[in-house]
């Protein structure tokens, strides 16, 4: 299939720029996978799709600020940093911008100094290695000084940085947040429980790839970046008791889907896993683990409708969408959900 193929008309002012309160008052849009049939609720009403025997699981990956501002010593140029993945405790890859002005070398001075770096390397991808001096502890510095890493289309700032968190965010190590998430409350979530509904956590720490576009027609020749993530006994057992009893296995966003799917993948089975996945779903995959998916409306052309378009089917996901964009739907990372299920 071509990239073309998954590009919608979607205008500006119904890309979300602002959580809604409270959590579970956005939208909800009910695709049911067999039929294609809609109904359009409010995201509480989610408990209603819910039957007793099934499982949900849940990304409890958290995300960290990771956008921080450091003034090149020497020049004082103010360059944009963003943290991806750690090497060890003081080395980290990073993003900068402008990459020019982060050469080789060069030596950065963030928050008054009390966290200081210099580029030791810079990669084939254009990122860079960096190698950070603090006192005390990490995380508690990068809390000080850092900002959340929000998604390019959203303009505001966000004033409380806990809403670009779960409410069940535990593992800290994200550079963006599994939005599909942010709609649960602990009371929705504590009444799912009651319904007779097991909840799992996995973990996968989202990558700044997911933002990425596809840059080839031919989607097959793209090439999806990596991301770690950990399935632990707990979770796996939940799912298989729920396979063995007949139920139905829910993910919560695309990040636990394509978990789900990798230790699979990997494995045969679900188990307790760690590993690092790039598994790429798009139309043709099928689907070893999940029975239904609760995601976010996802950006034209990108990796995530398309996984969205496999679970579903191409047909039913594009109506979906432009019944979305028609019925005024709010899009992307604070926007509205869908729920994918056969009911």
């Amino acid at each position: 299939m071509k990239k073309s193929d998954f590009f919608y008309d979607l205008p500006e002012e119904l890309i979300a720029q602002h959580p809604v309160e409270p959590r579970d008052s956005s939208r909800l849009l009910v695709l049911d996978k067999a039929t294609g049939d809609i109904e359009h609720k409010i995201f509480r009403d989610v408990l209603d799709y819910f039957h007793e025997g099934d499982c949900l699981i849940l990304n409890n990956t958290r995300v960290l600020p990771a956008r921080m501002y450091g003034v090149k010593e020497g020049t004082g140029a103010v360059v944009e940093f963003l943290l991806l993945n750690q090497h060890d405790a003081h080395e980290w890859e990073v993003m900068a911008g402008p990459g020019k002005k982060a050469r080789e070398g060069s030596r950065f001075v963030f928050g008054d100094g009390i966290l200081k770096c210099e580029i030791k390397s810079v990669m084939e991808n254009g990122n860079r290695v960096a190698v950070f001096e603090y006192e005390g502890n990490f995380y508690n510095v990068i809390d000080k000084i850092g900002e959340m890493p929000l998604p390019h289309y959203i303009k505001e700032k966000l004033e409380d940085k806990e809403r670009y968190q779960t409410v069940y965010s535990k593992e800290l190590g994200s550079a963006a947040a599994p939005t599909a998430g942010l709609h649960f409350t602990p009371e929705l979530l504590e009444k799912i429980k009651a319904k007779g509904v097991e909840i799992g956590f996995v973990t996968l720490h989202v990558g700044i790839g997911t933002f990425r576009p596809v840059k080839v027609e031919n989607i097959e020749d793209h090439q999806m970046h990596s991301e770690h993530y950990h399935v632990p006994k707990e979770t796996a057992d939940i799912i298989n008791r729920t396979k063995k009893n007949g139920g139905r296995v829910i993910a919560v966003g695309t990040t636990c889907c394509r978990t789900l799917e990798s230790v699979c993948q990997a494995k045969g089975e679900v188990c307790e896993y760690d590993d690092w996945t790039s598994i790429f779903i798009y139309p043709g995959y099928e689907f070893k683990c999940i029975d239904g998916l609760l995601t976010n409306f996802h950006l034209p052309e990108s990796t995530l409708i398309m996984l969205v378009s496999a679970f579903c089917g191409y047909e039913k996901t594009m109506n979906a969408y432009k019944i979305a964009v028609d019925e005024r739907y709010r899009f992307f990372s604070f926007g509205d959900a869908m729920l994918i299920v056969n009911k």
